[in-house]
C-alpha cells in the first residue's frame, strides 16, 4: 500500500501482479472500508484495465474511472457502496 491520492481512503500497490492478483487485492481490501469511500489500484497489468470495471459489475461496486499513479502507472478507481 501508499499514501492515497486527495479522495482515495486507500491506495493498494499492485505493481507487478498479474491477473487475476490486483482483483484478488481489491476484493480483501474492501471490507476495510467504509461505504462510499474509494480504493485506488495501482497496476501495470494490462488486464487490470478490463478487470478492475468487470469485478465492480460482479460485486456491485463503483466503478469511478481512471488516472494514474505520479509515475505514469494506470491507477483504477472504486468506491464502496455496500
Amino acid at each position: 500500500m501508499s499514501a492515497p491520492g486527495p479522495g482515495v481512503a486507500l491506495e493498494l500497490d499492485c505493481r507487478g501482479r498479474m491477473c487475476p492478483l490486483p482483483v484478488i487485492d481489491l476484493a480483501r481490501a474492501l471490507p476495510d472500508l467504509e461505504v462510499g469511500q474509494v480504493v485506488a489500484v495501482v497496476a501495470d497489468d494490462v488486464a487490470a484495465r478490463v478487470d478492475v470495471p468487470a469485478w465492480c459489475r460482479m460485486r456491485r461496486q463503483e466503478y469511478v474511472g481512471e488516472d494514474a499513479a505520479p509515475d505514469g502507472v494506470p491507477r483504477y478507481l472504486v468506491r464502496r457502496t455496500s
